[in-house]
């Protein structure tokens, strides 16, 4: 493996202190950056252009999972790998469809963490070995299925971003500091998604979110 650029993402931060500690036990590793929410890990990977990100699924303003969706159109040869405590299969077909490259429990991390990022740093799939063999075999197919429902979503990635945080309950106000745009920014956004969506209900945008895999 190559020299690694890392940019850690959690809400923990104690949790981010004790991995750069980990992954300054090797010299090829160095973490350029650390975020605590999904929209402040975009701005890191403009900024920083890093090799590797690595991420949990739960995080505030922009979901890991959409996190993900983002990270691959701003960079798509980035590799990604989530570090989570979930280990519902739910969680694991979600980052796969998203376009992550590996999968690692957190409780697996002491021992696996420098395994999984030597993986997806060479361009292999890595998930913790609680997964079943036919998971993994899946992988790439599921990505491809996920491609083909991406192309069809309506919505443009600023919008998404809108989307995402009206469903987090969010006011126009609070969403244009968010995102550096003013409130009627905001609203035009709103405006055009539910024009879109064909909805004029918030509860229908949320349910679209859901549906879509945005929290």
């Amino acid at each position: 493996m190559e020299n690694c650029r890392i940019v850690l993402a959690d809400d923990h931060a104690l949790l981010r202190q004790g991995l750069r500690k980990i992954l300054s036990e090797d010299t090829r590793l160095e973490v350029v950056g650390e975020a605590g929410d999904g929209l402040e890990l975009l701005g890191l990977i403009k900024t920083h252009a890093p090799d590797l990100v690595i991420l949990d699924i739960s995080m505030p303003h922009l979901r890991g999972i959409e996190a993900i969706r983002e990270i691959r159109a701003l960079q798509p040869g980035l590799r990604i790998l989530i570090l989570t405590m979930h280990r519902e299969s739910d969680y694991l077909f979600q980052a796969i469809s998203a376009g992550a490259d590996g999968y690692l429990l957190k409780d697996d991390a002491e021992k696996d963490l420098f395994f999984a990022i030597e993986s997806v740093s060479q361009g292999k799939i890595y998930s913790s070995r609680f997964l079943a063999e036919e998971s993994r075999r899946d992988w790439a197919q599921i990505r491809r299925g996920a491609a083909e429902a991406t192309s069809k979503d309506p919505l443009t990635s600023r919008e998404r971003e809108v989307l995402k945080l009206i469903a987090e309950g969010k006011s126009s106000r609070e969403i244009g500091q968010l995102l550096y745009i003013s409130h009627r920014t905001v609203e035009r956004h709103r405006a055009n998604i539910m024009e879109k969506l064909n909805v004029n209900r918030t509860a229908d945008l949320i349910r679209y979110a859901l549906a879509k895999g945005y929290f």
